[in-house]
């Protein structure tokens, strides 16, 4: 039999209508198995038994007497420790952060979760207010990749996407404003998507300004789905929010034309394997994207390879990422600051030396590629890329031993671009390498497409081409 660990979110709501199984086993497996991997990866920074189980009590007399509160009543949760969630401290993996009190407000995606009577685990680790792409802090220490900790397990949400390959609760709440829920996901072998930006309110608002994201991380798309159906209300407290989602995500997978193909049958496919040979791909990993493109295209998809016009717009990327690092420590002193991850008091130093027009000259780069993207859309459905050019390097370093890079920025070239365009981006693991490391694809749609981005990936996996094997057990 199946362990409750295993089954996504979709299968245990079905398991829990059918009377197969309850909140309170899932829950209970769910617990048991984040206290079992936590020595082995460190995936969670604070887990509350007490308050699971009992929301797991509550949420089994709903489905007795036949009223669920939503669409995830009774699945477990995780929250990475950058979205406030009411009853316990946000820490934002800090040393700067107090723990006292009043913790009485939930993120806008955490209460809509809660309100469709989600049961949450707890917290899951994250680098230091999110800010660099592996995940590992001076309070919380390193998280470490499920397929071999030895590995990094990427970031900023990279507790999130290690809880979720392991089996401790099959949905997490993360954040992106680089990269930070594709990069992890595809290091570790889960689905992620960052959806268009404002889809998911935000509140408070990020000092990263309109960079950051929040979405889901999940076993498959169909989950991601699922869980987009709660977390995409609008929530006044965000004033960039866009207004209610056209639709059900979930039925937009199958797409319009019901056939074999999933819905991506004449989608029009952009396969860019290096951004017009800017950045240099690990055989193992081009070869395994390679393979997942052909199923796309024997799925019915026109795939034609294309590049986007642009070149990499890192510098313009890290101005607007380090001034938003710099204004989230412009309150602290210098005991404060002394606290600080070395790496992140780094780059704040230099955040703050930008000027305003410095910041506004990113900003026009920022909006000259958002055009030359909604352009290429005119052509294509979908842009699909590696999600990472490479598979998970040791835990506890930014960037890859020997490989001249100097901040995080240097080995995720896929990924913060489409940060800055305010696109709908999703990972999916599509091969590992000799290694048994995972790879991901990414798959990149135009604003506000986020039901197209998730059928692309659906279809995927509903054609054995999307998804690996989990990690062994830890």
């Amino acid at each position: 039999m199946t362990e409750l660990t295993e089954l996504t979110a979709v299968r245990l709501v079905e398991g829990y209508r059918k009377g197969e199984f309850s909140p309170v086993d899932a829950v209970r497996a769910a617990l048991r198995r984040a206290e079992e991997i936590q020595p082995a990866v460190n995936a969670f920074v604070r887990l509350d038994e007490e308050a699971a189980l009992a929301q797991a009590r509550e949420s089994a007399e709903r489905w007795r007497r036949g009223e669920p509160a939503g669409l995830v009543d009774g699945v477990p949760v995780s929250v990475k420790d950058i979205l406030l969630m009411r009853g316990g401290p946000t820490l934002r993996g800090s040393r700067t952060v107090p723990a006292t009190g009043p913790w009485d407000e939930d993120a806008p995606s955490v209460a809509r979760l809660r309100e469709h009577g989600a049961v949450f685990l707890g917290r899951t680790t994250t680098p230091e207010f999110g800010w660099k792409g592996v995940t590992d802090s001076p309070l919380s220490g390193i998280t470490r990749n499920p397929y071999d900790p030895s590995r990094t397990a990427g970031g900023s949400s990279g507790g999130s996407a290690a809880a979720v390959a392991l089996g401790a609760g099959p949905l997490s709440l993360g954040t992106d404003g680089g990269g930070s829920v594709r990069i992890p996901a595809a290091f570790c072998g889960i689905f992620a998507l960052k959806p268009t930006y404002g889809r998911v309110p935000l509140y408070p608002a990020s000092a990263f300004g309109t960079l950051a994201h929040v979405g889901p991380m999940t076993r498959d798309a169909a989950d991601a789905a699922l869980m987009m159906d709660v977390i995409t209300g609008p929530d006044t407290r965000d004033w960039s929010g866009l207004g209610p989602a056209d639709g059900s995500y979930v039925d937009a997978l199958g797409g319009d034309s019901g056939d074999s193909g999933g819905g991506v049958r004449g989608l029009r496919v952009a396969y860019s394997p290096s951004l017009g040979g800017q950045v240099a791909v690990r055989p193992s990993v081009a070869a395994a994207v390679r393979r997942a493109v052909e199923g796309l295209a024997s799925l019915g998809a026109y795939v034609e390879e294309a590049d986007p016009d642009f070149t990499d717009p890192v510098e313009a990327f890290q101005v607007l990422w380090f001034s938003g690092a710099a204004r989230v420590t412009q309150r602290l002193g210098p005991d404060q600051r002394e606290l600080l991850d070395p790496g992140l008091r780094e780059i704040c130093d230099l955040g703050g030396r930008y000027s305003a027009l410095d910041y506004l000259a990113a900003v026009d780069v920022r909006m000259e590629l958002g055009r030359r993207m909604g352009r290429f859309h005119d052509t294509y459905d979908v842009l699909v890329t590696p999600t990472m050019p490479i598979t998970a390097f040791e835990a506890g370093a930014e960037v890859p031993r020997g490989s001249g890079h100097r901040r995080w920025t240097g080995w995720t070239p896929f990924t913060y671009p489409f940060n800055m365009t305010q696109q709908p981006a999703a990972t999916v693991p599509v091969g590992v390498d000799a290694e048994g490391l995972p790879v991901g694809l990414q798959i990149v749609g135009a604003r506000h497409t986020d039901g197209v981005v998730l059928r692309t990936a659906h279809a995927l996996y509903a054609a054995g081409v999307g998804g690996i094997a989990p990690p062994a057990r830890l």
